[in-house]
């Protein structure tokens, strides 16, 4: 727990510093970051490297998380923290707008689980206004989206769907 603020949960554990270090960097490298590198790839060379680079995390992810239901373990942590605000946006924006295609999340179960388990945290869901979010991107990079259309899927009530802290029950997506 946290010295600041004795209900706050402790994001930053001392004892996994040099692991969460690790996760931290390869989420902020290749799925934050990568999400970016396809969208604003110059060539359909630095594109197809680019969306293969992006493509190798949520398959370690999806692995990770398989029997642990944090990045880290049984608490959320910084790391999660870092990961769903990209989570968050993925089918909504980076799956078309960004061209980073291969999957929806709700297409990759036990990441989607995961994503949903964070997002009925109090303090994650309630700070996503999904319609917000879509106008933002599809307004603003005239250069990716010149008419500036912004799409009125996908359906954000995926979201809301029951789900379990055990990843190795979790369901494909009926997506």
């Amino acid at each position: 727990m946290s010295t600041t603020c004795p209900d706050a949960p402790d994001l930053w554990p001392v004892e996994l510093h040099e692991e969460m270090e690790a996760v931290m960097k390869r989420v902020f490298t290749e799925v934050n970051n990568g999400v970016y590198r396809c969208g604003f790839a110059g060539s359909q060379e630095a594109y197809d490297s680019a969306y293969d680079r992006l493509f190798t995390a949520p398959d370690w992810l999806e692995e990770r998380l398989a029997d642990r239901r944090y990045l880290m373990g049984d608490a959320i942590t910084e790391a999660d923290v870092r990961l769903f605000t990209t989570l968050a946006r993925f089918d909504a924006v980076y799956h078309g707008h960004f061209k980073c295609n291969r999957n929806k999340l709700s297409e990759m179960p036990v990441l989607w689980a995961y994503a949903r388990d964070l997002f009925q945290t109090p303090g994650f869901g309630e700070t996503i206004d999904f319609e917000q979010i879509k106008a933002h991107y599809y307004r603003v990079h005239t250069d990716i989206n010149p008419t500036q259309i912004v799409p009125k899927g996908p359906d954000e009530s995926g979201w809301l769907t029951p789900t379990t802290a055990d990843r190795s029950q979790s369901a494909p997506a009926d997506d």
